[in-house]
């Protein structure tokens, strides 16, 4: 699946401020998130829609992804770094890592260093599991070495120290410098390469250190609003069984359907603006909810474009 700069204008209609009565404390801090216990491989993929009838106004409605890829690596700590040996055989070792910030890896390699070959190309492959549903990974080429700058070497060992609370050997650092890099969204999808430059020049989400906690927390205490959401900003066009929300970053959110009569289907819903921090997205689902539920009560027109493409997730088994 090739992840593209897509387009949103006018995609929802204003929100009304006052929010609908409900009884339940709205996002509080809970853990639960789960769905069917199921396998799945992505079949096509099509996440958001284009409202034709507004002025044209040209934004993404998904993070690219390189900003994936740096996402990733910052809510990361441990991956798998693969070379080849001296006999020419390929080895995968797990690794912890933390990264700076231009998000270059640097690692503790120890003893595992003797293992591998004396051509440094390596690759360091990352991933995220996100609400036990998807697993959005990335994978980094380039040259095993050791930093040789003083300056850079002190701004490592703050960075290391930073992420895992404790001092590195300098002996036994050693970083990964990135060539290129492949984003994949979730197993079984074809993945999109990334040059250098635009990696080390994209920001992380600037949701990704709540955003697993927000979606447990919208899960377990407003299931109605994530159904509602989905029969009101989707035209699915069926009945389901079961609605998840995945993952939030700036820019939107993904759901993910289950109909035991159509299947599993995931699809995106873009926010009508972009959001920079916990409050702002808050604040952007609250707004939604209650368009969504005042669209379904008839007390507001529907007058928005509907996400009408999905994508299917075909389970490969099913687990008991």
């Amino acid at each position: 699946m090739h992840l593209q700069a897509q387009t949103l204008t006018n995609q929802f209609a204003p929100f009304v401020a006052p929010l609908k009565p409900t009884s339940k404390s709205r996002f509080a801090s809970l853990n639960a998130c789960r769905f069917r216990k199921i396998s799945y491989r992505a079949l096509t993929c099509s996440v958001s829609t284009i409202c034709e009838s507004a002025p044209t106004e040209l934004r993404n409605v998904k993070p690219l992804p390189a900003e994936v890829s740096r996402t990733i690596m910052e809510l990361s700590s441990v991956g798998t770094l693969s070379s080849l040996t001296q006999e020419g055989w390929p080895l995968g070792i797990g690794v912890r890592f933390a990264v700076d910030q231009d998000g270059t890896p640097l690692l503790s390699l120890n003893e595992s260093l003797r293992e591998l070959s004396i051509d440094r190309r390596s690759s360091l492959h990352v991933q995220l599991e996100q609400c036990g549903l998807r697993t959005p990974q990335c994978t980094i080429q380039g040259s095993l070495g050791k930093p040789d700058n003083k300056m850079i070497l002190k701004q490592l060992h703050t960075t290391w120290k930073k992420r895992f609370g404790e001092e590195i050997n300098e002996d036994i650092l050693y970083i990964v410098t990135v060539d290129r890099v492949l984003q994949i969204d979730d197993f079984g999808e074809v993945g999109v390469w990334v040059n250098s430059s635009d990696y080390k020049t994209a920001s992380p989400d600037p949701l990704r250190n709540f955003a697993e906690r927000l979606v447990d927390e919208i899960n377990t205490n407003n299931a109605e609003d994530v159904h509602r959401f989905c029969n009101i900003y989707a035209d699915l066009n069926f009945q389901f069984a079961e609605a998840k929300l995945i993952w939030v970053d700036r820019l939107g959110f993904d759901l993910r359907v289950f109909s035991p009569q159509k299947g599993t289907f995931e699809f995106r819903i873009p926010f009508p603006s972009e959001v920079t921090d916990e409050k702002g997205a808050k604040s952007m689902f609250n707004g939604m909810s209650q368009q969504a539920w005042e669209v379904e009560r008839n007390f507001q027109a529907l007058d928005f474009e509907r996400v009408k493409q999905l994508k299917m997730i075909k389970p490969l088994h099913s687990v008991e």
